[in-house]
């Protein structure tokens, strides 16, 4: 299910509806939060002159300030005060919170035992939290959504788990002329909030409760990133919380402006993966090209109506020339329509799951919108022996986008991805058709899943940014979920021999080169790392971050120098 953090649709398309909003109230004892008033601070000591949406009218007419159109007008008086922030919270193993939030991993494969988790509301309790790791050595890990395919923040010998989850204010900056995103803030919080307050969005991925700490800074993706680029690519500012070499923790704030004597530090966060250098607390965002100071113009703006179209074939009526004409029309169709503003996933779903589906979105005001949406569907059902069912429904942006589209939360999950220069072979099919054929109905919502990837991606050179993959066509991506611990060998080697066989002639992985641009780093893969399933001789990092990994390399020594933030799949510094 690559749309968490990428870019693939959902196995089932629902009808989507709006979004229910949500409550929350915290309950915190003496004894393990506080409470105070605090505005966190720019790393030169000036404030951060931020205006939250929700707190807008009140403040403008307090300070006597201008409010024109509904925007904050640059010359107007700031908001005054400080509202109080949340946290910290510690929860330890007795507290009856304690198993919410050490549970709250998407893959239920993973489950810490860290001997405390800190709930944070700013960068300066990041600080605290990690001031504290590092004086009593204990091993730390951060999240924010808990969408991570591996157990990183849940590994055995993590004692502190930082917690950004309560961070998620979205708001604007009329200093840094960029919006704030909190690195707890879910793509859902962040597209509702930026599209409701401002009219505009971010080209991020479909999953809306991915949280924004990871999902940027490893560079993600989604349906908007044929016409927009990479989330990346309109990333101005991020503030992270580092600590040098004395181990003092600190929080520094690095833009993409070219004399920023800290923008290394920015470009690795551009698509370097998260858990490497730092911990993200927020991220400014304004497109390179925006320009004035009218909020509404900085960052892109979505489509009014999406035009969705889900198209099914019953496996039944579907042989192996049937399955291989499908996947060559999809893979023909886009790459000799690079140009076309339209983004569809083929969903090679086991089987067990009796279909094989075909999901397609675009901007219904595009011109010759449903003509082009009919003549792709009947281009990639060409010479297929089968009638689809299609079901074709418009709907409007936010409340198509926001949708809390069915998912696996809970579920023992094993991801694995390459992205592809070219299409698959005619025996690459094969052995994708083999495996979907395996077995019954243990592999019910397993599969294979192809999604499109380029256009406005490509339009980026490979060392702009920290993510390299700017010459992909396809992601590919592998997935099964199972239920129960004593099926974990059955399903684990299921998946890990489809992906080697898949990739057979280059050492079991996506080695990068005519066929391969790799494979990205928000969709994590140990197996990467363990010379049983990768036997290419190219190693891991080679496959997410090719030639900018030396770069990448030097920023983890000078920002990290003493390996604060580590894992399994982590930078090693030069």
């Amino acid at each position: 299910m690559p749309w968490r953090n990428g870019s693939s649709p959902p196995r089932t398309v629902v009808a989507p509806t709006p979004a229910r909003s949500r409550a929350t109230s915290t309950s915190t004892s003496s004894s393990s939060s506080t409470t105070t008033n605090h505005c966190d601070s720019q790393e030169s000591g000036t404030p951060v002159n931020e205006v939250t949406r929700r707190g807008f009218l009140s403040a403008s007419a307090a300070a006597g300030g201008m409010a024109v159109g509904g925007l904050w007008q640059p010359g107007s008086a700031a908001a005054g005060g400080c509202a109080p922030s949340f946290g910290p919270v510690t929860v330890r193993t007795r507290d009856p919170r304690y198993q919410e939030l050490t549970t709250r991993a998407y893959n239920g494969r993973f489950v810490g035992r860290p001997d405390e988790v800190r709930l944070v509301g700013s960068a300066d309790q990041i600080v605290r939290a990690v001031t504290d790791a590092v004086r009593t050595g204990k091993r730390l890990a951060v999240r924010s959504g808990g969408h991570c395919f591996e157990n990183i923040p849940d590994a055995p010998d993590v004692r502190m788990v930082i917690d950004l989850s309560e961070m998620n204010e979205v708001s604007f900056d009329p200093v840094r002329r960029a919006f704030v995103v909190e690195a707890g803030a879910t793509l859902g919080q962040i597209y509702r909030k930026l599209f409701l307050g401002w009219g505009v969005t971010l080209p991020g991925g479909t999953c809306p409760t991915v949280g924004a700490g990871g999902h940027v800074v490893g560079g993600g993706y989604g349906a908007l990133s044929h016409r927009y680029g990479s989330v990346v690519d309109h990333l101005y500012a991020v503030e992270v919380v580092v600590v040098d070499r004395s181990g003092q923790a600190r929080k520094v704030v690095a833009t993409r402006e070219p004399d920023d004597p800290h923008r290394d530090l920015w470009w690795a966060h551009t698509g370097g993966g998260g858990g490497n250098f730092g911990i993200v607390s927020r991220y400014w965002f304004r497109s390179p090209q925006a320009r004035g100071s009218d909020p509404a113009r900085l960052l892109p703006k979505p489509p009014v109506t999406l035009r969705q179209a889900s198209v099914s074939w019953q496996w039944a009526d579907i042989d192996e020339a049937a399955f291989a004409r499908l996947i060559h029309n999809y893979t023909t169709w886009h790459r000799e329509h690079p140009g076309a503003d339209l983004h569809a996933g083929l969903s090679l779903l086991h089987r067990a799951a009796g279909e094989i589906r075909l999901d397609v979105q675009l901007d219904e005001e595009q011109p010759g919108a449903e003509q082009l949406m009919a003549g792709y569907i009947a281009a990639i059902g060409a010479g297929v022996p089968a009638t689809p069912a299609t079901q074709v429904f418009t709907w409007p942006w936010l409340r198509a986008t926001t949708s809390l589209y069915p998912g696996l939360s809970g579920y023992r999950i094993k991801s694995k991805s390459a992205l592809l220069r070219r299409p698959w072979t005619d025996q690459q099919i094969a052995v994708v058709h083999r495996y979907l054929q395996q077995g019954g109905a243990e592999h019910y919502p397993s599969g294979a899943y192809l999604s499109t990837f380029g256009g406005q991606i490509n339009a980026v050179p490979a060392n702009a940014t920290a993510m390299v993959h700017r010459d992909a066509a396809f992601s590919s991506f592998f997935e099964t979920a199972w239920s129960l611990p004593e099926e974990d060998e059955h399903h684990l080697s299921w998946i890990r021999g489809l992906y080697r066989d898949v990739h057979a002639d280059t050492g079991g992985v996506p080695v990068p080169g005519p066929a391969y641009s790799g494979t990205f780093v928000n969709y994590l893969d140990a197996d990467l790392a363990d010379p049983v399933w990768n036997t290419s001789g190219t190693p891991w990092h080679a496959l997410y971050y090719r030639e900018n990994y030396p770069r990448l390399q030097q920023v983890k020594a000078r920002w990290d120098p003493r390996g604060v933030f580590r894992h399994l799949l982590s930078v090693r510094p030069a």
